[in-house]
């Protein structure tokens, strides 16, 4: 856990000096990736795929919204929890950002054996699996 959190620590600090992660954090990002990959979402169910108070995602979407980055839509599941979707705006940063990233990734893993990433990765995917039946347990 400590060398996750470690390389965790590096590699933010790598992507803010490079810009691709903002003042925002990679929160930014991530709750774009999320809109991008899974479509629109309410605040709660963003807030509980990663997980993190409700509050941290609300925070977050409202000055998003306030830079016209995401929106906030009707919901027909729900009156009262509106979607959040990514606005044209949004969309483009994401972009940008995504390639900001691609790149950072294939400078830093240059010269890395591609079998040993291959492996990282499982490893890292299977431990993430892990702890998120780990969290369902103990919210069940």
């Amino acid at each position: 856990m400590l060398e996750v959190s470690a390389t965790f620590f590096k590699l933010r600090a790598v992507g803010q000096r490079g810009g691709s992660v903002t003042a925002w954090g990679g929160g930014l990002w991530g709750l774009l990736h999320s809109l991008q990959t899974q479509g629109p979402q309410t605040v709660p169910q963003l807030a509980r795929a990663r997980p993190v108070a409700r509050q941290h995602i609300q925070k977050l979407a409202d000055e998003m919204a306030a830079e016209g980055l995401v929106e906030f839509v009707e919901n027909p599941a729900h009156k009262r929890s509106r979607l959040l979707r990514p606005t044209p705006e949004g969309e483009a940063v994401y972009l940008e950002i995504t390639d900001e990233l691609l790149t950072l990734c294939r400078d830093f893993s240059t010269g890395q054996d591609l079998d040993d990433l291959q492996t990282s990765l499982s490893t890292i995917r299977d431990l993430k699996e892990s702890l998120a039946a780990l969290l369902d347990d103990e919210n069940a």
